[in-house]
């Protein structure tokens, strides 16, 4: 059985809530759901397409630092409170997810802080 290994971005959520960024484990990288901080500045842009390209610049340090990338991912979750906010990111969302190409799922729920537009999950493969 191969070795867990954490990941973390340093986002003090991790700690005061008690998870991990990304988890590697048996040839697979798990990502918590992601938003669109600036974890080197703790600031949340206001506009959704804006936190999308955080959330997903975020999730694609976190492959990279696991071995993997988005060109690996197989599934993708992605939840917004508004749904009328889905649109706009799928530009967005298509270029990162070209070669990938990953089963998906929206749903609109609420999120954690009112100002957070979009948070997405990712299941990636390690490549071989």
């Amino acid at each position: 059985m191969d070795a867990v290994r954490h990941i973390s971005t340093g986002s003090p959520f991790e700690e005061k809530i008690g998870y991990s960024r990304a988890v590697v484990a048996d040839g697979w990288v798990y990502v918590a759901g992601t938003t669109g901080y600036d974890y080197a500045t703790m600031t949340l842009p206001a506009s959704v397409e804006e936190q999308c390209e955080n959330t997903l610049a975020t999730i694609a340090r976190a492959l990279e630092e696991a071995g993997s990338g988005l060109d690996h991912v197989v599934r993708v979750t992605y939840i917004l409170p508004e749904k009328a906010d889905w649109p706009a990111c799928w530009p967005i969302t298509s270029k990162a997810f070209a070669v990938a190409r990953p089963a998906a799922t929206m749903f609109v729920a609420d999120l954690q802080e009112d100002a957070m537009k979009i948070e997405i999950e990712v299941t990636a493969r390690l490549p071989r």
